[in-house]
């Protein structure tokens, strides 16, 4: 374990991501990150020194050796470009904030003091250039960031170059689309899955493949009996959208053996990664690709707010030139002060400390929505216990339809979606899909789930 740290530090300042002075996550911070021995990661970082890689600076933290001088690594070879990308419009509507919102994380918990601070700290800096349109591909500075982090904490090797920012997950999947698929391709879809995924793909006149989920995840063979030859596969691997299983590493295995055999894309839509509470986070499937096939779409709405609309991908590195071309054409580049404060965000250590605790607090809520919910609806509905993610899911007991009353909730000013609304064809029951991260208490839940019980 201690050389795989070592091998990841030392790949990312080989690599140029990581540069002389830059500081890299404190030991005590790796630990709890990666839910490692601390002996573990101190032989790691001891042995980055004593190679001369890394040098412990005090209160300063531990950085990449300000003196170190590598030789520079050759630019990747990228492929031709496309010759023709399809157009594909979305109009999906998000509604206003309530309880239980789908894909809200703890607004009440966002440091918006340090936010607030490295926001005023830019704006007094602004420079003429910054006024200027933004980069279609992304600032490097927050392409650099994020790949480092990448590097250390998911287990991706990457560089800046294969990374891309987007407004969002919609539009990291609409530039996927415009990149490497055409009209009439056929694309695996989890079922039940994210609707507005099935909803973009359909818009975009490709034939949408339902492959059934179960424990263990996305079930591979299911698939391949179905469409051998498709496209592409739009997975959700660390927790399924909705139903919060993680992909197990024979599933993880069999995918990436499909798509290197058929030279089909695995787009790996990682939405909330971070937040496991049974063990560590789990490796992002984009860690085991070998040849290429895995597209990795990342976001920071979950981990940070919604409200900012910026996510990102990482593309192959054979890919990088088809996915520039289709930026420039159809992406209009995320605002430079967003990014500048995210970069700052990040590169000051706030990012790191913000995803522990929003772990510690997640785990918390996750429990006491759990009881609060269970203690007042035992009868009517099963919460079904998750290991990780921000929502859980309430079975409803026979007869109740999910439909009716989540709309009923809606209607009343709490937020439910149907499970059934998630599926396709394979029915996995009548249940109610509801977000914990904005629960702040068990009584609270309680309060909750009493105005539900009126609605049953």
């Amino acid at each position: 374990m201690y050389r795989q740290i070592h091998a990841r530090i030392s790949r990312a300042i080989a690599a140029g991501i990581l540069k002389p002075g830059d500081r890299i996550p404190s030991a005590r911070a790796l630990t709890k990150e990666l839910g490692l021995a601390r002996g573990t990661i101190d032989a790691a970082y001891s042995l980055l020194a004593a190679e001369g890689y890394v040098q412990a600076q005090g209160q300063a933290g531990t950085v990449v050796t300000p003196s170190l001088r590598l030789r520079p690594t050759p630019a990747p070879v990228v492929a031709a470009s496309p010759e023709a990308i399809s157009p594909v419009e979305t109009d999906l509507h998000v509604a206003s904030p309530m309880p239980f919102e789908m894909g809200l994380p703890a607004l009440d918990a966002f440091p918006k003091v340090i936010w607030r601070r490295l926001g005023t700290r830019y704006l007094r800096s602004v420079q003429a250039e910054d006024l200027a349109y933004p980069c279609a591909q992304g600032a490097l500075p927050l392409r650099t960031q994020i790949a480092a982090y990448l590097q250390v904490s998911r287990g991706i090797a990457c560089s800046p170059a294969q990374v891309f920012i987007t407004s969002g997950y919609q539009q990291t999947l609409e530039m996927t689309m415009r990149a490497l698929l055409k009209a009439g391709d056929r694309v695996w879809l989890e079922d039940p899955g994210y609707p507005p995924t099935r909803a973009l793909l359909r818009h975009a006149q490709m034939h949408t493949v339902p492959v059934p989920v179960d424990d263990d995840g996305l079930i591979v063979r299911a698939g391949i009996k179905a469409a051998p030859r498709a496209k592409a596969a739009v997975v959700t691997p660390a927790h399924q959208s909705p139903l919060c299983v993680s992909l197990s590493l024979p599933r993880r295995l069999e995918l990436l053996d499909w798509a290197s055999k058929t030279r089909s894309w695995i787009i790996e839509d990682d939405y909330d990664g971070e937040y496991r509470y049974v063990s560590r986070p789990l490796p992002a499937l984009k860690s085991l690709d070998r040849d290429g096939r895995v597209i990795y779409a990342g976001t920071f709405s979950k981990v940070l707010f919604p409200g900012l609309r910026l996510a990102y991908v990482v593309v192959p590195e054979s890919e990088i030139e088809r996915f520039r071309q289709a930026g420039q054409v159809f992406s209009a580049g995320a605002p430079t002060a967003s990014q500048a404060i995210v970069t700052a965000f990040i590169a000051n250590g706030h990012f790191g400390r913000h995803i522990q605790r929003m772990r510690k607090l997640y785990g918390e809520r996750r429990d006491a929505t759990a009881a609060g919910l269970s203690a007042v609806l035992g009868r009517r509905a099963r919460i079904a216990p998750q290991p990780g993610g921000m929502h859980l899911v309430a079975h409803l007991r026979s007869p109740l339809q999910d439909t009716v009353i989540a709309k009923r909730m809606r209607d009343n000013g709490l937020h439910a979606q149907a499970l059934t609304d998630w599926s396709s064809e394979v029915r996995a029951g009548s249940a109610l899909l509801l977000n914990f991260t904005n629960v702040d208490a068990q009584a609270t839940a309680e309060s909750l789930a009493k105005r539900i019980l009126k609605l049953l």
